[in-house]
């Protein structure tokens, strides 16, 4: 286990490529490197502070998660004066969502900037959305909420924030399927079993039926992967019906 301080004194170094590649992401001079070094730390590290305390990105990505959560809420409230409760909760889902946060972190290159002990080709996609909301809690600490706000517009809200593109943006094929199923009257069943197959790590495969007959297929390394895999492929077979 390494202490706060031998990681700071082996940092020193490196402290100034560090900087040039974080200033290009952020677009302003940070104040306090040490927060974004933290923002970019793996657990895998196993950094303590002088308490014992983790230092690693994960408290930042829930801080990030949060500051995301609220900018986004505050655009849609002022952008979208018609829309109740129920539509600005899923207009945000949508903006925040997993797959759209790991593009974000994918699009600024964030994986390039982790100290980590684990190889970045074993990181999952969801390493790059952690990342980002990271980065974002990292910006709230440092330059307070004035220049988070500006960040999530720039790289968020701006580029990607379209409000008539969004409407249509399916959050979850999975719900969706079901919906149509129960508005329909079909009976579903997602049938899953474990698929070791021949790679290291475990995978889940899952047949999918619509009144009993199986309409796709899918595997992934969760079950919940699996099953939105298979409700997406089930959905290219019905569109035309569910559109009606």
């Amino acid at each position: 286990m390494k202490h706060i301080r031998d990681i700071l004194n082996s940092r020193s170094k490196g402290n100034g490529n560090f900087f040039i590649q974080l200033k290009k992401v952020l677009g302003f001079k940070p104040k306090s490197i040490q927060i974004y070094r933290t923002a970019f730390t793996h657990r895998s590290m196993n950094i303590k502070d002088g308490e014992g305390n983790a230092i690693n990105y994960e408290r930042l990505e829930f801080l990030g998660d949060a500051m995301l959560g609220a900018v986004i809420a505050s655009h849609l409230y002022v952008e979208v004066p018609s829309g109740d409760e129920g539509y600005l909760t899923k207009m945000r889902s949508k903006i925040v969502s997993r797959e759209h946060l790991n593009e974000l972190g994918k699009d600024l290159n964030l994986i390039n900037l982790i100290e980590s002990k684990i190889a970045s080709s074993q990181f999952g996609d969801n390493i790059h959305g952690n990342l980002f909301e990271a980065l974002v809690g990292a910006i709230f600490l440092d330059k307070g909420f004035k220049y988070c706000e500006k960040f999530i517009y720039k790289r968020v809200i701006i580029p990607y924030v379209d409000i008539a593109q969004l409407e249509g943006k399916v959050i979850s094929y999975k719900s969706l399927l079901i919906e149509w199923c129960q508005k329909e009257k079909k009976t579903f069943n997602y049938h899953v079993y474990e698929d070791t197959g021949n790679d290291e790590v475990r995978h889940f495969s899952v047949k999918l039926s619509v009144d009993n007959k199986v309409v796709s297929k899918a595997r992934a390394t969760s079950k919940k992967k699996a099953e939105e895999k298979a409700s997406k492929r089930a959905f290219f077979v019905f569109q035309n019906k569910m559109s009606r």
